[in-house]
């Protein structure tokens, strides 16, 4: 168990790394550990101005991850019109969201359970 958990702490750390590489903003993660009948154990949202940045996003992510931990995600859905693009890496799922899809669907307040850590921007 130890271990897993040092796996998930280490893909946390690689992918919000990623995020803040191309300038990823209002980062969160949302622990659901504790939360009966998830999918995953950790939600990280975070959110690009344009279909550029998210997709930008989406391959820091995904470029860092390959290189640093020999890692890809299970399952990449939202590509194509880049407003919100899940990124599944199985226990860690990433929300990578253009600021209105994020408001209007506001999945950090229907996880409102989960214990939330809110990523202090570098820039």
């Amino acid at each position: 168990m130890a271990k897993k958990q040092a796996n998930a702490d280490t893909l946390i750390t690689t992918i919000i790394s990623g995020i803040e590489d191309v300038k990823g903003k209002d980062i969160i993660i949302l622990d659901l550990r504790e939360i009966d009948n998830t999918v995953c154990d950790y939600f990280i949202i975070c959110e690009g101005t344009s279909n550029t940045q998210v997709n930008a996003i989406v391959g820091a992510i995904g470029k860092k991850v390959s290189k640093e931990l020999k890692d890809k995600p299970w399952h990449v859905e939202g590509e194509d019109n880049a407003e919100w693009v899940l990124m599944d890496y199985v226990n860690v799922v990433v929300h990578v969201f253009q600021k209105h899809i994020r408001e209007y669907y506001d999945i950090e307040s229907l996880w409102g359970d989960a214990k939330t850590t809110i990523i202090e921007s570098k820039f």
